[in-house]
């Protein structure tokens, strides 16, 4: 007997979960154990049916879709998680990536393609889509440009930084590398100044585009 393909469903557009099944059923190697309309619903049914593809819209009410892959990161960590969605910008793309989804894929992608991408997931294997490939290598190309002509970051405002991408507070911050709150919001402005930014949201992305955020 053929082993079958353990894949669930988190989306919230019913149309979008039914196209999905359909597409499922008429794989003889893959076999659907759950679909749910938002993050609770899927992290309750995790707890009672465990798949081993996750297929993931992003943004879903009442919990956004990078919380919901830490949280499944976490807990499941044997469970692929793809990304299918509508947003083919860099930011949610290379944040998609870096927490910790093992593909990506936009919801304009054929029947084939994403049946072909499951299976990829499934070896083991990371997966992102063709057409989103070059731009992601394009961007990593940008960066490295501004890198080499911009303002450098020092080694010590690239690890504030990294812990301010984890929704750390200053005072958290200031703790965790022994400093004081104050040496933190002096970093943080001096990081906002460097990079032509002003707000935290805005100096995330920067970071993430400059390669300075993994």
């Amino acid at each position: 007997m053929r082993i079958k393909i353990k894949i669930a469903i988190a989306d919230d557009h019913p149309l979008v979960i039914s196209g999905l099944k359909m597409i499922l059923k008429n794989n003889a190697d893959m076999e659907l154990v759950g679909s749910y309309s938002n993050g609770r619903e899927l992290l309750a049914g995790l707890t009672h049916k465990m798949p081993e593809v996750l297929v993931l819209d992003i943004h879903m009410p009442g919990m956004a879709g990078d919380e919901l892959v830490q949280i499944v990161r976490t807990q499941y960590p044997d469970i692929k998680i793809l990304a299918l969605t509508n947003e083919d910008n860099l930011f949610y793309i290379k944040t998609m990536l870096r927490k910790g989804v093992h593909g990506y894929m936009l919801k304009t992608t054929s029947e084939h393609i994403l049946i072909n991408a499951i299976r990829i997931l499934h070896s083991g294997q990371p997966y992102l889509e063709t057409s989103l490939q070059e731009k992601v290598k394009q961007d990593t190309l940008q960066a490295k440009k501004q890198m080499s002509a911009g303002p450098v970051l020092s080694e010590r405002e690239k690890e504030v930084l990294r812990y301010i991408s984890q929704d750390m507070t200053s005072q958290q911050i200031a703790e965790k590398i022994s400093v004081s709150k104050r040496t933190i919001d002096y970093y943080r402005l001096s990081m906002l100044t460097k990079l032509g930014v002003k707000n935290v949201g805005a100096l995330i992305k920067k970071g993430i585009q400059l390669g300075y955020i993994d």
